[in-house]
């Protein structure tokens, strides 16, 4: 979902500038072959994580908060990204998007993985909530 959002918001911005005669078509061209460059070197980034792709979902969520990126680092990011791949994963059901109860038992399960790492508090909140977005739309694949 970040990088979704990183992307579109770009892409969004381009067009708005081409639609107000703010840039010609060889600039917009040239704007998207830099994202396209910008995002060949996100997944050669991810690679070098060395994670599967549901970790770097949440680890992406999870550096979203810079305080947290500066205070933790990548390692400490990588770890608590994996773990909580790997509970959400265990502790999902199939309807677990609708029913609040199984939602607000994965809320407190992220947010306590997050203290035990002494996750900055300042965007603790925002990061669980961004956390369970991504969670919601890799569950799907989880299920089959």
């Amino acid at each position: 979902m970040v990088q979704e959002k990183k992307y579109s918001d770009r892409l969004e911005a381009t067009l708005r500038k081409y639609n107000n005669r703010g840039i010609e078509t060889a600039q917009v061209i040239e704007e998207l072959i830099q994202m396209a460059k910008d995002f060949q070197a996100e997944l050669e980034r991810d690679a070098a994580l060395g994670l599967n792709s549901d970790e770097v979902a949440f680890y992406d969520a999870l550096a979203n908060n810079e305080s947290a990126v500066r205070e933790l680092g990548d390692e400490t990011l990588k770890k608590i990204a994996v773990e909580i791949t790997t509970k959400l994963r265990a502790s999902t059901t199939v309807d677990w998007q609708v029913r609040e109860s199984v939602r607000a038992k994965l809320r407190i399960l992220v947010r306590r993985t997050l203290q035990r790492y002494k996750y900055p508090p300042d965007q603790a909140k925002e990061a669980v909530e961004l956390v369970l977005k991504q969670a919601e739309v890799l569950s799907n694949g989880w299920s089959e």
